[in-house]
């Protein structure tokens, strides 16, 4: 990113708050703090973030439901850092919207690590095999590469997480080819960023919600046995 990335920290844990501020500060991030949810959406609709990092636990908000009002009212990504460990309470966090999900107690290089690959995802340019002036057109839909957004063919955007996006990039950029779900990981993420099998299984299931017109019985992006996930939609570019 050309300027400074900023970052809002929401936790209501002193001691972790200062430490997350104390390490994104060290490393050149713009960082601000604070204890509770009162305001956090208000804030970050001025655009003056690039990234929440929200607790799933606060005092006054449920951290789940301020990640949905983030990612409906900004284009600010989340990262949900939480004392919930199990995989259920993180497929909930990813089905909220966010882009990443920490669990405590966590390591500050790891933090650091996907702190860094969320801000890249977000702030990545379309891909190489992709002009910039690019749009993509299947089923009803158009996908934009520069405006990076999905709309109904003469309708309004679609809001897609940067995560969803990018899925939805590739699985399209790929269309016609079976895709494992480390493939789908490994063009996502790469290989700084730990990430889970199942956090694809999420990803296609939202993206199926907004795109199938029967999301139980997908027709656009297809489930290959003991294979991954196939685009098999008619692909055009505009």
């Amino acid at each position: 990113m050309d300027r400074l990335a900023s970052i809002l920290i929401v936790e209501d844990d002193l001691e972790t708050r200062r430490l997350i501020h104390r390490v994104l500060t060290r490393a050149s991030f713009s960082v601000d703090s604070v204890g509770t949810g009162r305001d956090v959406v208000s804030t970050v609709k001025k655009g003056l973030h690039d990234l929440v990092i929200v607790d799933l636990v606060l005092p006054d908000a449920d951290g789940l439901e301020l990640t949905r009002k983030i990612k409906a009212e900004s284009s600010a990504a989340v990262i949900i850092l939480s004392g919930l460990s199990d995989t259920v309470d993180r497929i909930i966090g990813l089905e909220a919207g966010a882009d990443d999900y920490v669990p405590k107690p966590f390591d500050p290089r790891e933090l650091l690590a996907r702190v860094r690959s969320v801000l890249r995802r977000a702030a990545a340019p379309t891909s190489p095999e992709s002009s910039i002036s690019t749009t993509f057109v299947f089923d009803r839909w158009q996908l934009n590469m520069a405006q990076r957004n999905l709309c109904e063919l003469g309708g309004e955007p679609v809001e897609l997480t940067s995560g969803e996006f990018e899925l939805l990039r590739i699985l399209v950029e790929n269309a016609g080819r079976v895709l494992t779900r480390d493939q789908l990981l490994d063009k996502l993420h790469g290989i700084d960023t730990p990430a889970y099998d199942r956090s694809i299984d999420v990803r296609v299931g939202r993206l199926r919600k907004r795109i199938e017109e029967n999301p139980k019985r997908p027709q656009i992006i297809k489930t290959v046995r003991n294979g991954g996930y196939m685009f098999s939609a008619k692909v055009s570019r505009d």
